[in-house]
């Protein structure tokens, strides 16, 4: 009887959890089979049922509104969580724009989408990061605490002001944290065109067109050994960012 009477409330749980697994990073990949994705939502939503504060809620006619609100704010945590590893991936683009790289993309196997070359390659190096400094299990943590600041019985105000205007901070942190990191690269080569641009000026008879592009590849690839430490100190400072940026936004929805 006393399951029957908290198993509503157990499903809201599992709603969250299971639509926060369907975006976050590492744990939303195509690669993972869907059987594992809903299992490891069924044991992770069980045990922090059993830890959190219980309540009964009722099987009413405001039910589906609260189930379709647990989706929307476990979609709503994992997507801003997404965001900000996808500054990695516009880095890698911008890159692959001034090395020549950019004509070519590749299918990413975890997501199915085209992305750059050098954006898919900083992006795995960031997921290896991200589970060296145990960011994996941060966003856990974020999950169950997304409890405190948004109960079950709330109501969300996903429309409201505060919202809009934090999704759009967000998409421009996202943007800037991006040029950043990728600035120091992209300036050099502009450098390497100027360059290059003032020997095509000066000798004619060169063929700028064929010694240009190996020029640009030799470059960006050295420039990158010498900045893959930078990159990797930014990536920590971007995963930061992501966690302040989860507690906010369960601020705002939970009306903190």
């Amino acid at each position: 009887m006393e399951i029957m009477t908290y198993f509503p409330a157990f499903l809201l749980v599992f709603a969250r959890v299971a639509s926060f697994f369907a975006t976050v990073p590492l744990f939303s990949y195509r690669t993972i089979p869907n059987t594992h994705k809903i299992g490891l939502s069924f044991f992770l939503s069980w045990t922090m049922f059993l830890a959190m504060k219980k309540e009964a809620i009722p099987l009413d006619d405001t039910y589906v509104l609260l189930v379709g609100k647990e989706v929307l704010v476990g979609l709503c945590l994992g997507f801003f969580a997404y965001l900000m590893m996808a500054a990695i991936q516009i880095v890698g683009g911008l890159i692959d724009f001034q090395m020549g790289f950019a004509i070519a993309n590749v299918i990413d196997p975890q997501t199915g989408a085209q992305s750059p070359l050098l954006g898919q390659y900083l992006y795995i190096f960031a997921l290896l990061l991200l589970l060296a400094l145990n960011g994996h299990h941060l966003l856990l943590d974020g999950v169950f605490y997304s409890y405190h600041f948004i109960p079950l019985h709330t109501v969300v105000p996903f429309g409201h002001e505060q919202f809009a205007r934090f999704a759009l901070k967000t998409f421009s942190e996202m943007f800037v944290v991006a040029f950043q990191m990728s600035a120091p690269i992209v300036g050099s080569l502009f450098l390497v065109d100027v360059a290059l641009g003032v020997v095509a000026r000066t000798v004619p008879q060169l063929n700028i067109f064929v010694v240009g592009m190996p020029v640009k590849v030799i470059v960006g690839f050295l420039l990158l050994m010498v900045m893959m430490t930078t990159l990797f100190i930014a990536a920590q400072h971007l995963f930061e960012t992501m966690v302040i940026s989860l507690r906010d936004l369960m601020g705002i929805i939970g009306g903190k």
